[in-house]
């Protein structure tokens, strides 16, 4: 069961508005399960105050995560996103590794789960890091840095499925042999997809950016460590952003 007295992890804050640091498994707010416990419920317990998403995670992405907190803050995020003014960089851990090791993907998506209309999409990607399990002659690992340049449904999920590296933990796009062999093996119990840095400007002032980076959470930490990944090279990639 979710700890829904947990407070979330403030990345920045301002009167206007505030970047959290999203846990895996916990909707940004309400959805068809009706669910007590989302981030938007969170934070208004924690903060105090009524608060207005600017920008959608999947339940099962962890990081970074955008709230206005007033009304004209809320007016100028969400402008900020539709314009494309928001840079966010993710961090997934695939099956394999794309080759090349650094490109652009340019594949068109559906434009939402019910529709089956195609809509642009493009991901520029890098590989930071390959790992091999030698202790259960697991197939290679990839750790991939991913910035969307458009704003898709599951559209890195996709994309990493479409160059033939799902995202490990993935129950919609991924393998689910390898999923299942990382439960038992690697203790990977969701989605290996972290929202890691995001820059946005700021809601006062478009000459001003706010960065934030959102540290890999130890639900990611730990499997990937068990299969070969150090710290050093976690610690490297969070510093990537900074």
């Amino acid at each position: 069961m979710t700890d829904t007295t947990r407070e979330l992890r403030i990345l920045f804050q301002d009167e206007g508005m505030a970047i959290v640091d999203k846990p895996s498994g916990v909707a940004v707010h309400k959805g068809l399960d009706r669910s007590d416990d989302n981030v938007l419920r969170r934070l208004n317990r924690q903060l105090g105050t009524w608060v207005w998403p600017s920008h959608r995670l999947d339940r099962a992405t962890s990081g970074a995560l955008v709230f206005a907190l007033n009304e004209t803050a809320a007016s100028a995020l969400a402008r900020a996103f539709q314009e494309g003014l928001a840079h966010k960089t993710y961090l997934a851990w695939v099956r394999g590794a794309p080759e090349p090791r650094a490109g652009v993907i340019d594949h068109p998506v559906p434009r939402s789960e019910e529709s089956d209309e195609r809509v642009e999409a493009v991901t520029t990607y890098r590989t930071a890091a390959i790992a091999d399990d030698v202790r259960t002659a697991s197939p290679r690992y990839g750790l991939v840095i991913c910035e969307p340049m458009t704003g898709r449904y599951h559209q890195i999920r996709r994309h990493m499925r479409h160059v033939h590296c799902p995202i490990l933990g993935d129950t919609t796009y991924g393998d689910s042999k390898e999923n299942k062999a990382l439960r038992a093996h690697g203790a990977l119990h969701r989605l290996a997809l972290h929202a890691l840095a995001l820059s946005i400007p700021h809601w006062q002032d478009v000459e001003r950016r706010v960065e934030v980076v959102a540290p890999i959470p130890e639900d990611l930490r730990a499997p990937m460590k068990a299969y070969g990944v150090t710290d050093e090279t976690l610690d490297a990639i969070e510093s990537l952003r900074r």
